[in-house]
């Protein structure tokens, strides 16, 4: 399977010709569903959906997501499922399961938000705006790295708790060339100590892992 960073928190998955992609948000560029047959997104956050983007999607295109994000979306072309933690079901050729169910407290005066993250083909795990405990075995792990909600010492904390083979950094989007030279630096540090490939993927490159 070969996994494309997109942009901030947006990843491409392809295999057998198949091709799935996860929160195409609007810090994530262009052309975020080229060849897309399916659509994961996590929450109704703005960097994790372009609710404008899949308004005008093909009437093909499947899209699986939580209830406030199909409330968000509405009546589009596009096949909107909603799925909640513990379901599990097949995309494109995909199979995915659902893990999680809420966001990471932001603010103590803002609601917290539905979050579902993903495991897909039991090799990646893209826990969307959350530390969620997977509660299985996770080869691939998509790792926020920056965001409103974290700090550094959670990062480290949830890669020793998950301790993956691989783990690749996600939510960077908002950092300039400094910032994303300290997640190098501490996401290759933790990498070193569990002896384990950890590192930032630059967008628009592709990592492979089976």
């Amino acid at each position: 399977m070969r996994l494309t960073k997109l942009g901030h928190a947006c990843w491409r998955l392809q295999k057998d010709g198949s091709t799935l992609v996860i929160d195409p948000g609007s810090f994530s560029g262009e052309g975020l569903l080229d060849e897309a047959s399916a659509v994961l997104i996590t929450h109704e956050h703005f960097d994790h959906v372009d609710a404008d983007l899949l308004r005008k999607a093909a009437p093909d295109l499947e899209i699986f997501t939580c209830q406030s994000v199909a409330d968000l979306l509405g009546e589009i072309p596009a096949k909107v499922q909603v799925v909640r933690d513990g379901d599990a079901f097949t995309t494109a050729g995909f199979g995915v399961k659902v893990i999680g169910e809420w966001h990471a407290l932001n603010h103590p005066d803002i609601p917290v938000v539905q979050n579902v993250g993903f495991l897909v083909e039991e090799e990646v795990f893209y826990p969307g705006d959350a530390f969620t405990p997977p509660g299985v075995e996770v080869p691939t792990l998509l790792v926020p790295t920056n965001a409103p909600w974290m700090r550094t010492t959670d990062m480290v904390a949830y890669l020793r708790e998950v301790r993956p083979q691989r783990a690749y950094s996600t939510h960077d989007g908002l950092l300039n060339e400094v910032g994303l030279k300290v997640v190098d630096n501490w996401i290759r540090m933790e990498g070193d100590h569990q002896k384990a490939d950890f590192r930032r993927i630059p967008v628009g490159e592709s990592v492979e892992v089976s």
